[in-house]
């Protein structure tokens, strides 16, 4: 049975300023987080991603780190994600090739949140990969073979200078970024649930919804269940 890692993209309080939105049928709007680095290669702004929000005037032209990337998102062509922190990139590297890997973002919730969401912002699963190949670390990016740096091609991460991975995923054709979003919250965004606090390796104390969530095989079995199950099916938070 497959192990799972579930970690922390996109944009938050912190950068740019705001969190994607969660709408009241469980779908949402994943925003990519700014580009902070010098890179040799030219990135998408966030008025190229044509966004369906109102994003504010003075962030438009702003340049996007578009990491993770999905193949069905503006600006991407391949499932790949980096990041060079040892933090996400040590549990990361433990995973293998037929493995899962998981993305979760933080979302203020609409008017109105139905029962399962959190009542003002809320950790939700937003994606998936399954891996195509074990990571790769980020001293050995180089001295693979081209057609196996191919797999990374386009990664927000290559295109830094300097490239700056301390790991780098590339994930099968049967990744995706969702419809609709996974809660890992409970009725507060602090509150973790289930998915957090029984199924992982995490206690769920503290700022959890910035951390790596580690999934054993037993664990993410009943992630996996979570994720596919209806979303009228979750428990009420509130």
């Amino acid at each position: 049975m497959t192990r799972a890692v579930a970690v922390n993209v996109a944009a938050n309080t912190n950068q740019p300023g705001f969190r994607g939105p969660l709408r009241a049928d469980g779908s949402f709007v994943y925003v990519p987080i700014p580009e902070s680095e010098p890179t040799a290669a030219p990135v998408p702004t966030y008025a190229d991603l044509d966004l369906p929000i109102d994003l504010p005037a003075d962030v438009r032209e702003t340049r996007v780190h578009l990491d993770p990337s999905f193949a069905e998102y503006p600006c991407c062509e391949r499932y790949t994600y980096g990041d060079p922190h040892g933090v996400k990139a040590r549990p990361l590297l433990d995973l293998e090739a037929g493995d899962r890997v998981y993305f979760y973002a933080t979302l203020d919730a609409p008017d109105r949140p139905r029962d399962w969401m959190a009542a003002d912002w809320g950790a939700y699963l937003v994606g998936e990969f399954e891996l195509a190949r074990d990571p790769v670390a980020g001293d050995d990016y180089d001295a693979l073979p081209a057609e196996e740096r191919a797999a990374f091609a386009g990664n927000a991460h290559l295109r830094r200078d300097p490239f700056d991975a301390a790991v780098l995923l590339a994930g099968t054709d049967d990744s995706r970024l969702y419809d609709a979003a996974v809660p890992l919250s409970g009725e507060r965004g602090v509150d973790a649930n289930r998915a957090v606090t029984e199924w992982s390796g995490d206690s769920g104390r503290g700022p959890w919804w910035r951390r790596p969530l580690r999934y054993d095989s037993d664990g993410h079995a009943r992630l996996r269940e979570w994720v596919d199950r209806d979303r009228d099916a979750y428990p009420a938070v509130r």
